[in-house]
């Protein structure tokens, strides 16, 4: 008796690494930001209609509804590139500085030449070059994060402010950042300081288009996620289901959710801006119902899954083999999302965090 061997189901393919690839044209990746924010184009993916409709950010005020709710991510990015040497060898040394803890010790990634020990000392150039500083390496955590000291009684964002530069991620002009960045490579609500990387599909909105937004009905909820290590690091296994997360810190408070559920019982929708905003909102209604939730999320949004607090998402387009794609092609439908970007790269939107956006609705 033969067997006739089955084909994977549709949920065993999407589960695999490779079903996430794609070509990109190089030319495509946007190095500079637009002049005019809202100028962004807008891929408007209709999952109900299975339909691909081509606008710009600018229209937003005319594709949502009044009383549907935008939530964004008002974590703000912090100088978290930082350039120096190794201070007894004098090799490059570069770093990015993830988050800080209780105790004042730094979470790095780090980049040089040859092998890093704990007890080694790192100097940091200040950027006006009149001063240095000192980072003494303490341990290395599972996942080559690094922790580190400083050695100063200023506190973390002082330092940073003195001694960082944008962290603009390496597929932007190789990372270099220029002044302009210091205010593009930020979103226009950001208030609570701890990025290490803009919550990019906020970088599209100016006070403008908020106001305007605001006129038609449409209210706005702050959350935060400070982006961190998943942003920067590919998926390296083949089975979705053994990537492992790392921890980024969220909160929502209260007074959020009951906006929030006001606005659902209406009949309205919450529209996710960005995918840091789906991560607090889908952790904080983990059990059903959202609710109040402050703390670090490991949420990995992968098939299957059952989205609970998000209606609505604007995003943009994302590096392939990544964490983001997944949970992108898994709110909109995987064989949708594989058209939509197939589509922009026809089209030539202009793709990565200084890119185009799509709202998947």
């Amino acid at each position: 008796m033969t067997t006739i061997p089955r084909k994977p189901s549709a949920i065993q393919r999407v589960s695999e690494l490779s079903e996430y690839d794609y070509d990109l044209p190089k030319d495509l990746i946007a190095q500079v930001p637009l002049r005019q924010r809202a100028d962004a184009r807008l891929m408007l993916v209709d999952r109900h209609r299975q339909e691909i409709e081509h606008r710009h950010v600018r229209d937003l005020p005319e594709i949502l509804r009044a009383g549907d709710c935008l939530v964004v991510n008002n974590t703000k990015v912090v100088p978290a590139r930082l350039l120096g040497h190794r201070s007894e060898t004098s090799g490059r040394w570069e770093g990015l500085f993830l988050e800080a803890d209780q105790r004042g010790n730094w979470r790095l990634l780090c980049k040089t030449r040859g092998k890093l020990g704990p007890g080694e000392a790192i100097t940091l150039d200040e950027r006006d070059g009149n001063a240095t500083l000192e980072l003494r390496l303490v341990m290395k955590e599972p996942g080559g994060v690094w922790v580190a000291r400083p050695q100063s009684d200023e506190s973390t964002w002082t330092l940073l402010d003195r001694f960082g530069h944008v962290p603009l991620p390496c597929y932007i002009r190789r990372g270099a950042s220029n002044p302009a960045d210091c205010q593009r490579y930020q979103t226009v609500y950001a208030q609570v300081p701890g990025s290490a990387a803009a919550p990019t599909a906020g970088l599209h909105f100016t006070p403008e288009l908020l106001e305007r937004l605001e006129h038609e009905g449409v209210t706005r909820a702050n959350v935060t996620l400070h982006v961190g290590l998943d942003t920067f690091r590919p998926i390296a296994v083949e089975s979705l289901a053994e990537h492992e997360m790392h921890s980024e810190f969220g909160t929502i408070d209260e007074a959020t959710v009951a906006q929030l559920a006001t606005c659902r019982a209406a009949g309205h929708r919450i529209v996710a801006v960005g995918t840091t905003s789906v991560r607090v909102l889908e952790t904080a209604a983990a059990e059903g119902a959202l609710t109040a939730w402050s703390g670090h999320t490991r949420l990995f949004i992968r098939p299957p899954y059952e989205f609970r607090g998000v209606d609505a998402l604007l995003t943009n387009f994302h590096l392939p083999r990544s964490t983001l794609l997944v949970l992108v092609r898994t709110f909109g439908g995987d064989a949708l999302i594989r058209r939509a970007y197939d589509e922009a790269i026809e089209q030539q939107y202009r793709f990565y965090s200084y890119g185009d956006a799509m709202l998947i609705i």
